[in-house]
């Protein structure tokens, strides 16, 4: 290779040296876009004076190595000088991204996959064996991290609000971040050490290639062929990645929409949880303060239970509701009869309905077919409808239930002579924790949990389930199983 072409070793390590100060700038801005949003989304938890500092030391410590960079330039330094140089900087930068990482929750922040970008900088400008130490020194100051919060040796800073206060505690989130942060780290440092190799030996051979004044003309062309193909085979590559955007573009929205959805549902069960709890803490204190006379002490008393039985049938309709969201959960399945299941709940329901003087029927089509399906999940479905339409319907009123079945499936019918549900209401009320106004004020207890499970255990069943009504006259909830 011609001496012409060849780049000083001492040149080349400014070069990178100067590439790593640029990125530095922008991990320091990068941390503080992070530090803003994490503050907007969390307000008053972060330890913003101390994430400030960091950031703000970060960036002296960059603007001493830019200057220092500079005056180098104008003087011979060996290729060793630039080396301590550049290993100075990629450790400082571990050190500060450790601090940041504390300040910012520690096990709890999901930003610690950070190290991995500095152990792919380390895999570019370092040999392997260089990238693979790097690896591993990000590895363990994260658990250092780690460990130093769980033996309280230094302070832990919890993101209230998003993450469980003990979670630093337990050793098995210890273990499985620190596992996958090194496996990952070790795992980048392979993959990108061995293709900056791979390309740098290629970019050397394809050098001494068009170099080589001794080249055939039909080994220029095979080249030309080549490259022709590479770039293809590169356009290809390219429409795919294009194509691959977009749907990370669609799952992100779709994963936004969830993080949302389930942000509201917080709010709701801790809403709904601390209701009763108070109205109970308000009761007691009254007694405990003697507010309360003698004689109306029973009455308090039974107040109070009555809001520990509504604590207990949330928390039991959250448990269940709980487990049916769970996709990984294992449900027992059998071989049932849906008419000897409705039989059963039919006579333990019997009596709510006479006590309000219903008129209450079951009617089960002969000869059907077996479904496959959960025999506490079949009881509990059939439960939540015929309850349902017993507490909605006034007395003197009807509630009709019905089996029959289709070309394909068991079709379930549940019709009451009720209140009814309104057209604005109708499209919600399988929704969690939702409940029509005209329920409420008939009936002040209830979860709003009941249609949202009945709904989840059809659909966990591949059946579906819907609601036709007209305000103050009834009610008709249809689902279908196939069989």
């Amino acid at each position: 290779m011609s001496e012409v072409f060849r780049i000083p070793m001492e040149e080349e390590l400014s070069r990178r040296m100067g590439w790593l100060i640029r990125l530095r700038w922008v991990a320091a801005l990068g941390e503080l876009v992070i530090v803003l949003a994490a503050n907007y989304l969390l307000p008053d938890i972060l330890p913003l004076l101390s994430l400030w500092a960091t950031i703000a030391g970060l960036a002296i410590c960059n603007t001493i190595f830019l200057l220092y960079a500079q005056w180098l330039r104008s003087l011979e330094v060996s290729p060793k000088q630039y080396a301590i140089l550049i290993h100075l900087q990629l450790l400082l930068d571990l050190v500060f991204l450790t601090f940041f990482l504390h300040f910012l929750g520690g096990l709890e922040t999901p930003f610690f996959f950070f190290y991995l970008v500095y152990v792919v900088i380390a895999s570019i400008l370092l040999p392997k064996a260089g990238s693979f130490a790097y690896a591993g020194l990000a590895s363990s100051f994260y658990i250092a991290l780690l460990l130093l919060e769980w033996r309280g040796i230094i302070p832990h800073y919890n993101l209230t609000g998003f993450r469980i206060a003990v979670r630093f505690q337990q050793p098995i989130h210890i273990f499985t971040v620190s596992f996958t942060l090194t496996c990952t780290s070790f795992l980048a440092a392979y993959f990108v050490s061995s293709i900056v190799a791979a390309l740098r030996e290629r970019g050397r051979e394809l050098l001494e290639a068009t170099l080589s004044c001794e080249v055939r003309a039909e080994e220029l062309a095979e080249l030309n062929a080549r490259l022709k193909e590479r770039e293809q085979e590169l356009l290809e590559a390219n429409l795919s990645c294009e194509v691959r955007a977009q749907e990370l573009a669609e799952l992100n929205v779709k994963l936004e929409e969830l993080d949302k959805a389930r942000s509201q549902f917080i709010y709701l069960v801790t809403h709904e949880l601390r209701a009763p709890v108070a109205a109970i803490q308000s009761y007691l204190k009254l007694i405990l303060e003697g507010y309360v006379p003698a004689e109306r002490e029973r009455e308090i008393i039974q107040r109070a239970e009555q809001r520990a039985l509504d604590q207990l049938a949330l928390i039991s309709d959250l448990l269940e509701w709980a487990r049916l969201e769970e996709p990984r959960a294992e449900v027992e399945v059998e071989s049932l009869d849906l008419g000897e299941v409705l039989r059963g709940v039919s006579d333990l329901v019997r009596a709510q309905a006479e006590e309000k003087e219903l008129f209450f029927s079951v009617d089960i089509a002969p000869d059907l077919p077996p479904v496959k399906a959960n025999l506490e999940h079949m009881k509990q479905l059939w439960t939540n409808l015929i309850s349902n339409a017993i507490k909605y319907t006034l007395p003197g009123g009807s509630v009709v239930v019905s089996l029959t079945r289709n070309m394909k499936a068991i079709v379930g019918r549940v019709q009451d002579t009720g209140i009814g549900i309104s057209p604005e209401d109708l499209p919600r009320i399988f929704e969690e924790f939702y409940r029509a106004e005209n329920a409420k004020a008939m009936e002040r207890h209830g979860t709003g949990l009941g249609l949202s499970i009945a709904r989840r255990i059809v659909e966990t069943y591949g059946g579906r389930i819907w609601a036709e009504s007209e305000l103050g006259r009834g009610s008709t909830f249809t689902f279908v199983l196939p069989v």
